[in-house]
């Protein structure tokens, strides 16, 4: 369960300390750099903090930047799943007790990519009134727009078992493919690395595997109520400001989902990247933190939230 990863390939782009929030005994990873108002990072599948290393070098001069692993993910334990269920509903149970933990209950900025946006908005909802600004980049807070289904890749991968086993697992192509399918650009080498470090043998890659089986598609599927509820219930985010930026190639969050925010929430500042992929913070980094940084400013926390 306690995973040894070896991250000195990647040091230099990584140099932050790791905190670790006890779950039950479960070793729940996160980075805390930095002092002022919180800014959360929530990453996706099969991303980790190491995704988020240049937000967190920008704004921690700033603002205080927690970025957790999911229990799975990154240098967080990766338990089988008897120990732990790898739902939707546990990583936003995780995400409340880190935040309770550290005792952070106001005034959050959620920046949320991949998986981290299910993850986000559930939360959100929880406790809108914790929610000063939000951040959304290449995700969703739905099911897929017009019943299109998920991309026949991860269709494989979440119903053919026999297939899906020994690729993502033995082989680790759901990490290794996603270095050259999630990015726009030729990522350098210790960027590769520091991707799927934590991906680094077939138990620490479960949960690249469960993020995929646990996408709901019917009614029955366990994660589906939660879902259909965060999808019934966003509306009630529409009064907090929305910066929303997109990756024009990526072939799982197309740009479906880019309109079915815009349609959600009109009011929101938007920007697409057309040389950008799924893997957005990696392709044009130079372009989000400028615009990440004067929507921070713009959207000011007043005295009455302090």
């Amino acid at each position: 369960m306690n995973q040894q990863i070896d991250i000195s390939a990647f040091r230099h782009l990584y140099p932050f300390e790791s905190h670790y929030l006890d779950l039950n005994g479960l070793k729940y990873h996160y980075l805390d750099e930095g002092k002022g108002e919180p800014i959360v990072m929530l990453h996706g599948n099969p991303t980790w903090s190491f995704y988020y290393r240049s937000l967190v070098n920008a704004l921690s001069g700033e603002y205080r930047t927690i970025v957790p692993d999911h229990i799975g993910c990154g240098l967080s334990d990766k338990p089988d799943d008897k120990t732990y269920d790898y739902r939707l509903k546990s990583r936003v149970d995780d995400l409340e007790k880190l935040l309770d933990h550290l005792d952070i209950n106001e005034n959050i900025t959620l920046i949320v990519h991949d998986w981290g946006g299910m993850i986000g908005m559930a939360y959100a909802l929880r406790s809108p009134e914790r929610i000063a600004r939000l951040v959304i980049a290449n995700t969703a807070g739905f099911f897929t727009p017009n019943d299109k289904g998920i991309p026949f890749r991860l269709w494989l991968i979440r119903h053919i078992a026999p297939f899906a086993v020994p690729a993502v697992l033995g082989l680790n192509i759901f990490s290794f493919a996603a270095l050259y399918m999630a990015s726009s650009k030729k990522l350098p080498k210790d960027v590769k690395a520091g991707l799927t470090a934590p991906y680094n043998s077939w138990n620490n890659r479960i949960a690249t595997l469960k993020f995929v089986q646990d996408i709901p598609i019917k009614e029955s599927d366990p994660s589906y109520q939660l879902v259909d509820s965060v999808q019934a219930n966003l509306h009630k985010l529409s009064d907090i400001p929305k910066l929303i930026c997109w990756g024009e190639k990526d072939f799982v969050f197309t740009m479906e989902f880019f309109k079915e925010w815009k349609r959600r929430f009109p009011d929101a500042e938007f920007h697409t990247f057309p040389d950008a992929g799924h893997y957005i913070f990696e392709d044009v980094p130079d372009k989000i933190l400028p615009l990440v940084k004067s929507f921070l400013k713009n959207h000011p926390i007043s005295c009455n939230d302090c």
